[in-house]
């Protein structure tokens, strides 16, 4: 097995998940298979009890596992299914060890971080790295590793000895380190300053480890003399300092490395130049050039409450990406804080209020994500409202689909208390409802998690349609709340029509509203398996219905055009 290992220095949120898939995404057009591990230096298990705001928007696997949000960038770049195992957290590392201790497997030794700590760091990163995840047998060729946080970090300490010892001991010709550093300008002065990345290595080099390639991230392309400066003061040949520079989509980061000979510096070091080919990067560069070339756009309203940090609904984004470009658009994404459009708001920040729904009746389609507590929910009823009865496509995920359901039985059927018990446990029309088998004490990996079937009752339906006349579709979810089957009956005679379950036929899976060009709620998170150059059918559907060509779309696929 040959490990690439991605750190970072000086400053966090440089890049380091974009870099470390883009790596992979050019070792793959080599002709390599290529692995991938995140290890997050964090004391929680998972990142499933996370809040949005602290660390961005939490990614589901088909595994069920709540992972760090960049395996959504190692799956969407490198089209691959990886499992929990392939994030590594320091909480997963110490509830191992102190297990074993439990149990007398150490025979007696103290416990210490080195070496039990460290063994048991280098022991999960060796098995993860022999798993395939790419649905071929044996393991794969490389196995690229991003090392969360900064170096320098105290929490990272551990997973640095552990990944120098792993070094020392897989060998030279195996092990390639690329560090992600930041060169800044400042204002006054104008000139691209080394300092910080000089700084960083010598950390670095005296925890053990000596960077073989250097990502240097800065605005501008570097100058020559910068790259001079860096390789003299940091031991890092001119050829293997690498400049990724701002641009405009992230797609065209493997192109910049590979314009850089990138792969030829880590296949030298991995000796692995007789093995690969060049990179074939062609339908990769014509992603990237068609998105650049994009002109018209199409106006999407995302309400939601976590607007604030965009990390928070990352998948959601890319996946309404996806969808656009095989629309020959560009997305034109307005943030709407669902708690804008409250009532309430109109009094206290009416200037917010106004427009916010200024935003959502020019938008051409509404957008309702996922989410969990009560704050912004009147909001996200108001906009299904708006969406439904003028006609405006909509699209509810999880909790957007309840929203949806909420919004129909209060405003059609009368039930003017109708809610979710998640939001009031005394509603009389209790629409939505705790999942029968979720925990009421423990927050983490206690919900319905990961892949499920979802069976459509008709092929008939729209969205079965868009999943090209499947029967049914599995797909990701992450929810403690599911509508309430005894509303089932009620709400599909006033009109909405769930044309997709569970296995059990009791759980409602997919909500349409027959009469409305696009009106869709799923309890899935479609946006988790989209994929660029394969969007996400729920997404596409979307967009389609808001440039009106759904009908154009579906009577094409039918015909098997």
């Amino acid at each position: 097995m040959k490990y690439v290992l991605v750190t970072g220095g000086v400053v966090s949120g440089l890049g380091k998940g974009v870099t470390a898939s883009s790596i992979g995404v050019v070792l793959k057009a080599c002709g390599l298979r290529v692995t991938s591990i995140k290890i997050d230096p964090y004391l929680n298990t998972d990142a499933g009890t996370m809040s949005p705001f602290e660390h961005g928007e939490v990614f589901v696997l088909d595994d069920g596992g709540e992972v760090d949000l960049d395996l959504g960038n190692y799956e969407r770049f490198l089209d691959v299914t990886l499992t929990k195992e392939n994030n590594i957290t320091t909480g997963k590392i110490y509830q191992s060890v102190l297990d074993k201790e439990r149990k007398g497997d150490f025979l007696g030794k103290t416990v210490q971080v080195v070496p039990h700590i460290t063994d048991a760091i280098k022991e999960r990163i060796e098995s993860v790295a022999h798993v395939p995840v790419d649905g071929k047998e044996g393991p794969a060729d490389v196995c690229v590793i991003e090392l969360g946080g900064t170096v320098g970090d105290i929490e990272s300490m551990p997973f640095i000895e552990a990944l120098r010892q792993l070094f020392f001991s897989v060998g030279h010709d195996n092990f390639c380190l690329i560090h992600v550093s930041l060169i800044p300008v400042l204002g006054v002065v104008g000139e691209q300053k080394t300092k910080p990345t000089q700084h960083s290595v010598r950390e670095l080099r005296a925890l053990g480890l000596t960077p073989h390639l250097l990502a240097c991230r800065s605005a501008q392309p570097l100058l020559d003399n910068t790259k001079q400066k860096l390789s003299q003061f940091c031991h890092v040949p001119a050829a293997n300092i690498l400049n990724i520079h701002d641009v405009p989509n992230i797609w065209h980061i493997p192109l910049l490395l590979r314009n850089q000979n990138a792969h030829h510096s880590i296949l030298k070091q991995l000796d692995l130049l007789s093995f690969a080919t060049p990179p074939d990067l062609e339908a990769w560069t014509r992603m990237a050039e068609t998105f650049d070339n994009l002109t018209d756009s199409v106006r999407i309203a995302m309400v939601g409450k976590y607007v604030g940090l965009t990390d928070s609904y990352l998948s959601v984004v890319k996946a309404l990406l996806h969808a656009c470009i095989a629309c020959s658009l560009k997305p034109s994404i307005d943030w709407i804080a669902a708690s804008d459009l409250e009532d309430d708001s109109a009094e206290s920040a009416p200037e917010a209020h106004a427009a916010a729904w200024k935003t959502l009746r020019n938008a051409e389609c509404v957008l309702v994500p996922g989410g969990f507590g009560d704050r912004g929910v009147s909001g996200m009823i108001l906009a299904a409202k708006y969406a439904r009865e003028n006609n405006v496509p909509y699209l509810g995920i999880c909790l957007g689909m309840q929203i949806s359901v909420i919004e129909y039985a209060r405003s059609v059927l009368g039930f003017e208390r109708a809610n979710s018990a998640e939001f009031d446990k005394e509603t009389p029309n209790p629409v939505v409802i705790f999942m029968p088998e979720g925990s009421r004490t423990h927050m983490g990996s206690t919900m319905r998690l990961g892949s499920r079937r979802t069976l459509f009752q008709t092929t008939e339906c729209i969205t079965s349609k868009l999943y090209c006349n499947a029967q049914y579709v599995d797909e990701r979810h992450r929810h403690r709340y599911e509508v309430n089957p005894d509303i089932i009956e009620v709400l599909e005679e006033a009109g909405p029509k769930f044309v997709g379950k569970d296995e059990t036929g009791k759980r409602m899976e997919v909500l349409e509203l027959p009469g409305h060009p696009f009106y869709v709620g799923v309890q899935f998170h479609p946006e988790f398996k989209s994929r660029p150059g394969k969007p996400s059918a729920p997404f596409l559907g979307l967009i389609l219905s808001a440039k009106g060509q759904l009908e154009a779309y579906l009577n094409r696929h039918q015909n098997g055009s």
